[in-house]
């Protein structure tokens, strides 16, 4: 009975993540399970191969290229003088790389049409003025 009450919870956290348009790494795993027919187990397993071997990838300084669904690369940012938004005393801010994503011709498509059919259709104006 126990169990009835903690699925209950999790549906409402899973209520409240889609509502909220975010999907979470766990409703990812229960995704892949549902779909390949794994247990959750073996799925999440399978997520974070996934994930580790982008990781890896990129601290490698490799580009990781999916076609269709996008690329993933890092990004030099230099160093440069920052200030303490507390103190107000400059603060020198090192050198690093940043992961960045972008997103294939295909994703965006696909993206764009599923939003179109959900009625949205028009482009903010920024984003029309983006050529987005």
């Amino acid at each position: 009975m126990d169990n009835d009450l903690d699925l209950e919870s999790n549906d409402a956290d899973d209520d409240a993540a889609a509502k909220a348009g975010v999907m979470t790494k766990a409703e990812l795993v229960d995704e892949v399970a549902r779909v390949v027919q794994l247990t959750k187990k073996q799925a999440e397993t399978i997520v974070n191969i996934v994930f580790d071997s982008i990781v890896d990838s990129l601290r490698s300084g490799q580009k990781i290229e999916l076609r269709g669904f996008g690329s993933f690369r890092l990004r030099s940012r230099k160093s440069r003088t920052g200030r303490n938004p507390k103190t107000g005393e400059k603060v020198e801010v090192p050198s690093k790389k940043i992961p960045y994503f972008k997103p294939g011709k295909e994703l965006k498509e696909l993206i764009n049409k599923a939003l179109g059919e959900a009625g949205d259709g028009a482009d903010s104006p920024e984003e029309a003025a983006a050529g987005e």
